[in-house]
């Protein structure tokens, strides 16, 4: 098995804490607007995101080129605590708050089983 299968309880459980620690800061503002202000906030991070990327990466130490894609770099390169992880964070906990909402509403989608989990 991946060892980074080992850490994604400790993820997820992190997730949950922050999103616990949010509610009590901003309510429920993400939903406010409706599933268009929550698509536009999904939009955003996203948009961070490609911005990010888009600056490109310095050559490789052998100089061989670095695909601009390569996000794994990125988040190596990106050492501030606010920087491109913390995007990758904020986007996975809004896509988490998507579908809890999703859930609580009864979505049948939402609700069903994953295929995945079958």
């Amino acid at each position: 098995m991946s060892d980074y299968i080992d850490h994604l309880h400790d993820v997820a459980q992190d997730d949950v804490e922050g999103l616990r620690k949010a509610q009590e800061s901003y309510g429920d503002s993400w939903k406010r607007r409706g599933g268009v202000g929550a698509f536009m906030m999904l939009a955003r991070k996203w948009d961070r995101l490609e911005n990010h990327v888009a600056r490109g990466l310095p050559p490789q130490e052998d100089g061989a080129p670095v695909s601009q894609y390569d996000i794994f770099r990125h988040i190596q390169a990106d050492t501030r605590s606010e920087g491109i992880i913390d995007d990758i964070r904020d986007l996975r906990r809004y896509l988490m708050l998507v579908e809890a909402e999703m859930r609580a509403q009864g979505s049948a989608s939402a609700t069903s089983e994953h295929r995945d989990n079958s």
